[in-house]
């Protein structure tokens, strides 16, 4: 059995619908109304995502980082419908700091079941991590609204800073979960020239101070060359050497699972949210090994 089928195998077994019509419409042909449609009942009557469609918050309301799972999810179709994303734009400007940006968790999540690294923090500062993958995904796709401009000059500003976050010993796992979301801005925003600059600055950065785990047998929970390039045209997969992608590649083929599926690094607080990582993985996995030829 190849690794299509075994993963679609995996996904029928244990996946959500969403990620069940994510796979048909990526490797099967399947239609991508169809996932839109699974998506909708996501969206709140506020305009943001809930729901848990971030598996790690298992609350109904609204929250910027599942706004940024929503607009992934939307990106593999190819388009942002207005219905979707102008009222998830205009519920964005109520969750934003004076910073331009949103916080990861609002304190709001506090009400409802959620992993220990969704506890809302008292300080509720915007954060790159989901603001850059919002409006880089917004950018891409040409959306118009006044929420973006603000983000975007935050995002900016919050990239600025990541050398000086790196010098100073900030929390590595969470810096690299910020800039791995970042990279999806400098692949998007219309300023070429300068998301091209700040992309060659953070790669420095990152590799040399060892952000980026290089020697793919290393353990734990990481951040590998392929989780900040999963596609060959992204900026990110210019600060690694052929022989580096090539090797995690190989790594990447032989992890899945008996199952069909790929494991996820992170604790599963509780069993339903690891089955429900475990299939958003493995689509993901199964997209970064088809962008570089593997399947």
């Amino acid at each position: 059995m190849d690794a299509i089928d075994a993963a679609e195998r995996f996904l029928w077994r244990n996946a959500r619908l969403l990620e069940r019509l994510r796979f048909e419409h990526l490797f099967r042909d399947g239609e991508p109304a169809a996932v839109v449609d699974a998506l909708r009942p996501y969206q709140r009557a506020d305009g943001g995502f809930g729901h848990a469609l971030e598996p790690d918050f298992r609350g109904p309301i609204s929250q910027p980082t599942t706004a940024d799972s929503a607009l992934r999810v939307l990106d593999e179709v190819g388009a942002l419908p207005d219905d979707l994303v102008l009222p998830l734009c205009d519920w964005l400007t109520t969750a934003t700091t004076d910073e331009g940006g949103v916080p990861m968790v609002l304190t709001s999540a506090g009400a409802y079941p959620r992993a220990p690294w969704w506890d809302p923090p008292e300080d509720q500062r915007a954060s790159l991590l989901p603001t850059s993958g919002l409006a880089g995904h917004l950018h891409r796709y040409g959306v118009d609204h006044p929420w973006l401009g603000p983000a975007t000059e935050f995002t900016w500003r919050a990239l600025a800073e990541v050398p000086a976050r790196v010098a100073a010993g900030d929390w590595l796992v969470q810096l690299a979960y910020d800039v791995r979301c970042a990279v999806v801005f400098l692949d998007s925003v219309p300023d070429r020239e300068r998301a091209e600059g700040v992309a060659a600055e953070l790669g420095d950065v990152l590799v040399s101070s060892g952000v980026v785990a290089l020697d793919p047998a290393t353990e734990g929970e990481v951040a590998t060359p392929l989780d900040f390039a999963p596609r060959p045209h992204s900026l990110a997969r210019r600060w690694f050497d052929d022989a580096t992608i090539e090797a995690h590649l190989d790594v990447l083929v032989a992890a899945q699972a008996e199952d069909g599926g790929w494991t996820v690094e992170w604790e599963a607080w509780v069993p339903v949210a690891g089955l429900e990582w475990r299939g958003w993985q493995t689509v993901e996995r199964l997209k970064t090994l088809q962008a570089y030829g593997r399947l």
